[in-house]
Order: structure tokens, then sequence, then C-alpha cells
């Protein structure tokens, strides 16, 4: 049975095709014959094709309810301790990947050509712009450094002398 649906699944895969979409297609095919063959049944008047009454009971709804609000609260817990950073590494983990995401999404926009367009034509416009305007910048730049210095010194008073760090013997011995 394995290979059987090994082969199946290399045969999608050569004709181009993945389990999804192939799937899609199938059923897409059949909404197709079923709609020509209704068509076709009511101008030659012959009976409509043969449908099931799709339904689904209150007990078997009320089953998947249950079980979609056990994932859900799991879910919503995992979230809830990301969020009051309970859990460090998986909020570490958490904003690395949305950085990640975030630089991939911007990526998606520009060719490998044009980020060494801008590249180019930054490196040559910055530093003329930075010697007109020298002053202004310098001054920007300081004001921004404090509030930043500020910033980092309230995170590493609140944060940072909290985490307890590893202890110099457990590095030698490891």
């Amino acid at each position: 049975m394995l290979a059987l649906a090994t082969t199946f699944w290399c045969l999608f895969e050569l004709a181009g095709y993945s389990i999804l979409s192939f799937v899609a297609n199938v059923l897409l095919l059949l909404v197709v014959i079923l709609f020509f063959w209704a068509k076709s049944a009511s101008l030659l008047n012959r009976p409509l094709p043969p449908l099931p009454n799709l339904e689904i009971s209150e007990r078997t709804a009320g089953k998947i309810a249950d079980e979609l609000q056990v994932w859900v609260n799991i879910a919503l817990s995992i979230a809830h301790d990301i969020t009051l950073g309970r859990n460090l590494k998986l909020l570490l983990k958490v904003k690395v990947g949305v950085a990640l995401w975030f630089v991939s999404f911007i990526g998606s926009f520009f060719s490998f050509l044009t980020v060494i367009y801008i590249g180019v034509i930054l490196s040559l416009s910055v530093p003329v712009l930075y010697d007109k305007y020298q002053h202004h910048i310098d001054e920007k730049l300081s004001v921004t450094n404090k509030i930043i210095q500020t910033q980092y010194r309230k995170i590493d008073e609140t944060v940072l002398r909290k985490l307890p760090l590893p202890s110099k013997k457990e590095k030698k011995m490891q």
C-alpha cells in the first residue's frame, strides 16, 4: 500500500501537481459534471442527480466544537505566556520569526538587481548629503543616542539584570 501511495505521489510531482492541487482539480471537475448533469436533466426531463443530504448532526458539531475549544485554549495560553514574557526563549523566537517574516515580505518586492542598484545609489548619495547637512545630522543622532541609552538602562535594570547568568564553573565543566 505504501509503495502504491509513493508511486502516485511521484506521478503527481512529475506532472507538476501537488496533492492539494490534484484534489482541488478533481473536486472542481466533479462540480462541473454535476452542474452539466443537472442542466441537461432539466432540459431532457430526466431526474436530477442524486445528492445526499449534507448535514452535520448536533452531537458531531458539539464534539468538534469541544475539541476545537481545547486547541484554541492551548494556543491562547501560549500566546498569553509569550506576550507577558513568561517564556523568554519562546518570546525571542517569536520576535525573530516575525522580524524574518517582515524582512522576507519586504524583500519579496525587490529583485537582487534592484537591491544592488539601491545600494549603489545610496552609497554615492549619502556621503554627499552628510557633508552638506553634517551639523543637523550629528545633532539628531546625538539626541537619538541619548534616548536609546536611557531606554537601554531601563531595560537593563528591569529585565536583563533579573536573568540568571550561568556561572563560570558550569562553563568549565562542559
